[in-house]
This record gives C-alpha cells, structure tokens and sequence, in this order.
C-alpha cells in the first residue's frame, strides 16, 4: 500500500517480514456461506529479510528462495506492466515448508519492496491475490501489516484472501517454544491442495463450537493476559482440527518425533500445544520466559540424541514487517503499517 508521489527517487528498499504461527482452522464446514476461518498469531526473531535494487536481474543472489522470490517479482511485474530491473538479494528466510508461512511472506516482501521501489500502489492483499497467497487464511496478510495475534473471517464469495476481523496484542511476557523436526516437510502445491480435497466432511456442530471456543474462550482469555485459559482454548482447537487433518498428514501431528515433545511438554509449563499449520513445526505457549527456557533446555538434553530436533523460544511481536528505503538522502525505516499509512 505504499503509494502516492515519490518525492526522490528510491535506489534500494529492504523489507523484514514475520514469521506466523497457524494456530488452526474454526469453521471448515462452510455452511454459513464462509469457510474455514484461522487464528493465529505473529511471531518475533524468526523472519525474512529481502532487499530489492535497481540493476540487473543477473545479480540476483544465490539459492532457492531467491529463485522463488525472482518468480514472484516476474509475475508482478508482469502485471503491472513493469520492466524487470530489479537484481533480488535475501538475508535470513523463515524455512520454508515448515508451517511458519515462508511462501507468503517472501511473496508480501516482495509486493512491498516492489511497491516502495516504484512507488506503484500494490496493498498485501492484492499481492496475495496476484501471487496465489492467503487462499484459504487471511494470518499471513495479518502478521504482514500488523502483527499481534490475529482472527481472519474465512473464505468467501470473494477471490481475494479472508478478512482480518480482530487483531488484539499478545502479552510481552509471553513466549512461544518452537519444535522442529529438520528431517520433515509439511505439505504444499499439489500434495495440498489433493489434502484438502479429500478430506472427509467437517460437522456442522464442531464448528459451531470452535468458533464458539475462539470466540468466547480463546480471545477474552488473551485481552486478560490468561494464558492458561488462551492455552486450553488452543489446544483444543488443535486436537479438533489435528484429528480431522490426520487421513492427510499421518496423525494428528505429522511428525511422530515432535508429537512425542508435544505430549511431554504440559508436564514443564506449557499453557498450550499445537502444530502450525501442515507442520512439521510444533509449538508450545507459555506464560513467562523463565518456564520457557527451562522447557527448552530440558527438551534439549531429553531428545539430545535426536539431531532433527531443534528447539526455540520466540517472543510474539505485535507489529508487522519493515520496510527501509535508501535514496540519495540516506535511510528511512518504519514499520510497513505506518509507511502504509503516510504514504497512502
């Protein structure tokens, strides 16, 4: 959305984006004319950093994630009827197939970097139309512009991402313990989309109640900084929408090894467990740093055998991506939502 007259001319722009915890689908029935509907959240110290140039396509940088980030630049270009001359370089990246919205944050970074180099008016939302991002969850546009912990209101009639209808703040005591298992992928393209097609009929009174969960348990407990209560609200909604998704993904969990953690970890803390997403990435939610990190370093000497699984403890973040642009004045750097706002 960043938009409007350029004042001078903008050389380079780096943008960093979050990664997101999917904390699960509410409504996958759909008989009320939306469907599926998500709650997630915005997680901080795990994200994407991307800097786009003036210059030659052939100074992209190395690697598969700037292979993919060239794709999605090639696409909007296109649509936009832009000369391509623009060179990609990436820092840190969220990893990808992981749960953790790599593919549409690269494809947002992309958008806003794109945007703020031209000056072109490209919202998160129209880059996730353009892209093929946010089919079926609005979290990722969500954690792009704001952060926070999000409530999307499902897919509609609309070819465009679902509607972010709440966005509250996560607690600054509050922490997230990640679980990988590197030696696994969630599901994507293809093998995802023939999941979701063959998946059996989700009941109409389970979703009633998850949405009722969500909507009178989960959310009221987050606005008192209850933890535990927000914590048990989730992992029920993970059980619920772990058990439908297991013909797909093997089990509730789709990662045997991370399951095991997620079993032992609410003997150490945790208010709340879950998968994001397709996975293979677990989670766990604590209500203070100090239960966290020794549920960490416990884990660690537990499964030290295993060298697939790793662990971290990330904070949430209730502000979306940044976004830095350089000209012949120097840097400029704010938060994507208000150079949204002031350039607009």
């Amino acid at each position: 959305m960043i938009c409007g007259e350029q004042r001078m001319r903008v050389d380079a722009v780096r943008v960093e984006v979050p990664a997101r915890l999917h904390l699960g689908f509410l409504d996958m029935e759909g008989g009320l004319g939306r469907r599926f509907g998500s709650l997630g959240l915005t997680l901080d110290g795990l994200g994407t950093e991307l800097t786009l140039v003036r210059g030659d396509p052939a100074g992209d940088g190395p690697g598969r994630d700037c292979d993919r980030a060239r794709g999605y630049l090639d696409r909007l270009c296109e649509a936009l009827d832009l000369e391509t001359g623009f060179a990609l370089r990436l820092g840190r990246t969220i990893p990808s197939h992981s749960g953790l919205g790599s593919g549409t944050q690269l494809a947002l970074a992309v958008g806003a970097a794109l945007s703020a180099l031209t000056g072109r008016a490209l919202p998160p939302r129209r880059v996730a139309s353009l892209l093929d991002r946010g089919a079926r969850s609005g979290i990722g546009v969500g954690a792009f512009e704001q952060g926070g912990v999000i409530l999307d209101g499902g897919k509609g009639a609309l070819d465009e991402p679902p509607p972010v209808i709440s966005r509250m703040a996560l607690p600054e005591a509050w922490r997230m313990l990640l679980v990988f298992d590197d030696a696994n992928r969630g599901l994507s393209g293809t093998a995802e989309t023939v999941a979701f097609r063959d998946l059996p009929p989700f009941p109409a009174d389970k979703a009633a109640h998850l949405c009722r969960l969500a909507l009178m348990v989960g959310l009221p407990a987050l606005a008192e900084g209850d933890a535990m209560r927000f914590g048990a609200a989730v992992t029920e909604l993970q059980s619920v929408v772990g058990d439908h998704f297991a013909p797909a993904q093997g089990g509730r969990f789709s990662s045997p090894d991370v399951a095991e953690v997620l079993r032992w970890l609410p003997s150490v803390g945790a208010a709340g467990i879950g998968q994001s997403s397709w996975g293979p990435t677990g989670f766990a939610i604590f209500g203070d740093a100090g239960t966290a990190e020794g549920a960490a370093e416990d884990a660690r000497a537990r499964w030290r055998g295993q060298a697939n699984l790793r662990f971290v403890v990330c904070r949430g973040r209730n502000r979306g991506a940044v976004v830095e642009t350089v000209s012949g004045r120097g840097e400029v750097a704010a938060e994507y939502e208000k150079v949204a706002k002031k350039t607009a």
